[in-house]
């Protein structure tokens, strides 16, 4: 299955955190599941370091390649479909990372890795309108 990891799954699951469920680490790290990462959350990363709002034990163009390849982890481009879906988009989500990676699991028809909390009750796990399927992490 192909899953999309938001950025804090992402981070959490390289640190080993236990934010990350077991559920959530199991997933990523299925055989039969492949794990993308979306370069949205590169480029948040990116801010938030540049920010001093993010803290990394490597310099970012060394860890985030080396633990992508070293997981699997496959990056996942943005695409003009992927915008266009942002703008369809109902606003339960100000952030724009987050209606970016909204937007991809609705073209993409994956679902994301991250917190359920996040989630609405109009985005489900039915990709038959626009959705964010979810792994209550």
């Amino acid at each position: 299955m192909r899953l999309l990891l938001d950025t804090h799954s992402f981070l959490w699951f390289i640190n080993g955190s236990e934010n990350l469920s077991a559920t959530g680490r199991t997933l990523i790290e299925g055989a039969s599941n492949q794990p993308f990462l979306s370069v949205a959350s590169l480029w948040e990363m990116a801010i938030k370091l540049s920010l001093g709002k993010l803290s990394l034990a490597q310099p970012f163009e060394l860890l985030i390649p080396q633990q992508m390849q070293l997981n699997g982890i496959e990056p996942l481009g943005i695409e003009i479909d992927h915008v266009a879906t942002v703008a369809k988009l109902p606003f339960h989500h100000r952030d724009s990372f987050d209606r970016l990676l909204a937007a991809q699991t609705v073209v993409e028809q994956i679902p994301i890795v991250r917190l359920t909390r996040h989630l609405t009750p109009t985005m489900t796990s039915d990709c038959g309108k626009p959705c964010i399927g979810s792994f209550g992490l």
